[in-house]
């Protein structure tokens, strides 16, 4: 190795990165920027082109719960057949899959083929990142998860919405939308080649756990793992509840915004944008800080306690100093770091099960796809009970925030998972 790229290894790996998955780091950010071009028009493409409101309703419910399906298979097919696999397997499905979305679905605006090849591509995205996600578990130093966690989620938040949004706002004008969409498949498998093609850390490539563990009982322990170690069920619950007010919000809020308190729409857009962006960067700060002083504090206090400030300031502050853009940004800054203070979460997940990450970290998946449709449930369910009003959700949510962080302080790493984590790290010294 030369002395530059050993300068370069040193470097990525101070910033938090395990630098021998550098490239999968940067081909998980190209592969979220495409998946997320979709993200800031679909729905209105599809209201465009005649489908009705119940139809987009629809197709992104089913999306939805593929998505959370394969969150959570992710782990134990992580473990059965090593997590690269598994990214293979999440890549191909993705370009085959929007292949048949647009050639057989969009272009022609067939509606079921639109809801069938959308809702199975569901199954896809979630293979290739949580994949990656086992892998830097299974891969990284148990002194760098939490930065290694930050990355991660720093690279799909930036990728998506956010940056997926930004390629389609400046491609649209240029290339239409229809073209835009097949821009994103070019993304992705670029994402994904330069992923898997580029990295070759030896554990990624590797069945995570042993030949004689069956088949079976990797998928059965996937789900026995919430009874055998109840702090994977209390962490799942945290996770759902982490990014649930972000779903809601983002069907509540503009309403909010625009309707009720003036804004125009372009400076909801760039609220939100600033909120994404808070997110993206504490999604990176939270874990490089959690390492230092801890997964657990900065989730509780950051994450749940800070939710339960910042979420009724989201919806107070701009009501007493109406029309104040700069107050709104400040208070929804705010709001989006807390959510991303959760991200050390996957750091200590690992910690709490080290013999089982593969299946820790599925419960987590499986929390983060139910937070897609669990935010708008709070939302129905408060209207159904409290009736129309939204301070009720707003104080809903904050309660609930507040509670995971007493849910946080019970995830504490047993003696005994200390102890293997130093004899496994020993072994590898």
């Amino acid at each position: 190795m030369t002395e530059a790229s050993t300068e370069k290894r040193s470097f990525v790996e101070k910033i938090g990165i395990p630098g021998a998955l550098f490239w999968a780091f940067v081909g998980q950010l190209l592969f979220m920027v495409g998946d997320g071009v979709e993200a800031g028009y679909l729905d209105t493409f599809m209201l465009h082109t005649g489908h009705p409101q119940s139809f987009v309703n629809e197709l992104f419910t089913f999306y939805g719960i593929t998505v959370m399906i394969a969150a959570w298979f992710a782990g134990p097919l992580s473990d059965l057949m090593g997590p690269k696999k598994v990214m293979w397997i999440g890549l191909i499905l993705w370009a085959v899959l929007e292949v048949g979305f647009l050639t057989f679905g969009l272009t022609p605006n067939n509606s079921s083929m639109i809801l069938t090849f959308y809702a199975l591509r569901g199954f896809a995205y979630p293979l290739f990142a949580y994949g990656f996600l086992v892998w830097i578990a299974a891969a990284t130093p148990s002194s760098m998860l939490g930065s290694a966690a930050g990355w991660f989620w720093f690279s799909f938040s930036a990728g998506l919405p956010t940056l997926g949004s930004q390629f389609a706002r400046f491609a649209i004008p240029a290339i239409g939308e229809i073209n835009t969409f097949w821009c994103s498949l070019g993304l992705v498998v670029i994402g994904g080649l330069i992923a898997l093609l580029f990295t070759h850390e030896p554990k990624g490539s590797k069945r995570l756990l042993s030949a004689d563990v069956s088949t079976k009982s990797i998928f059965l322990d996937s789900v026995s793992i919430i009874w055998r170690e109840p702090k994977t069920f209390i962490a799942g619950i945290v996770r759902t509840v982490d990014t649930s007010s972000e779903y809601a919000f983002l069907a509540i809020m503009p309403g909010f915004f625009v309707d009720h308190l003036g804004f125009s729409l372009g400076q909801w857009l760039n609220l939100l944008s600033l909120i994404f962006l808070s997110n993206i960067i504490v999604n990176l700060i939270s874990g490089m800080v959690a390492d230092h002083i801890g997964y657990r504090f900065v989730v509780a206090v950051f994450g749940g306690i800070g939710g339960f400030i910042t979420i009724p300031l989201f919806y107070y502050v701009p009501l007493w100093y109406p029309g104040n853009f700069f107050a709104a940004a400040i208070v929804g800054i705010l709001y989006g770091a807390s959510v991303a203070a959760f991200v050390p979460l996957s750091g200590l997940m690992p910690q709490i099960c080290p013999k089982e990450k593969a299946a820790a970290l599925s419960i987590l998946g499986l929390g983060a796809g139910a937070s897609t449709w669990v935010g708008p449930a709070i939302v129905s369910l408060c209207g159904a009970i409290f009736g129309s009003g939204m301070a009720y959700v707003i104080w809903t949510f904050a309660i609930i925030y507040l509670l995971t962080a007493a849910l946080t302080m019970t995830l504490k790493v047993s003696p005994e998972a200390q102890r293997y984590i130093k004899e496994q790290e020993a072994q590898q010294n």
